[in-house]
């Protein structure tokens, strides 16, 4: 019997919504988690061809007993699992995630997976996810991938994140 895994990703606390939407990266292509985990690109295309973003869940902690939230948007893209989202606020655990994501108690996001295939590096120690099943992306304390955020917000057709980092670029180019 094949079990469900875990990867995990770091999420931009700061990124949120008030309206509780939020975009950023599960998982990333080609960087090793502190799990030893290394996901390639194109690991996710037949999981994705088969299961609508809908029907991903979103959970808290693995917790599959009361979603969060759902997933509006989950595909690949050059740097990895590019996801959108939005916690359902009418929920308790949907408000209680979403105060703890602003107040920066909360800030990993983890998928669920079944690995279909996948490889060793017995010389760097690592295994090689060529293909695996997304059953759900939950919202975690605890990240083993910190190089994937949540990097923009939809809030009245602006980007809010790229807002911030367009402020932030300028202004460390202005102390060189």
């Amino acid at each position: 019997m094949k079990t469900l895994e875990h990867g995990h990703a770091r999420l931009d606390v700061k990124s949120v919504a008030e309206d509780g939407t939020f975009q950023g990266y599960a998982s990333l292509f080609g960087v090793t988690d502190l799990g030893k985990d290394v996901v390639n690109k194109g690991a996710f295309t037949k999981s994705l061809a088969s299961k609508p973003a809908s029907r991903v869940r979103m959970l808290r902690e693995h917790d599959q007993s009361e979603p969060i939230g759902v997933w509006t948007s989950i595909k690949e893209d050059a740097t990895g699992l590019a996801v959108s989202g939005q916690l359902v606020l009418d929920t308790v655990k949907g408000r209680e995630t979403h105060a703890l994501l602003k107040a920066g108690a909360l800030d990993g996001l983890s998928i669920g997976y079944r690995t279909k295939s996948s490889r060793l590096d017995k010389a760097k120690g690592i295994r090689m996810l060529d293909e695996v099943e997304l059953h759900e992306i939950s919202v975690v304390t605890f990240p083993m991938l910190p190089a994937a955020t949540v990097h923009a917000v939809k809030h009245n057709g602006s980007s809010f994140r790229a807002l911030v980092d367009a402020i932030n670029s300028a202004r460390d180019s202005l102390k060189d």
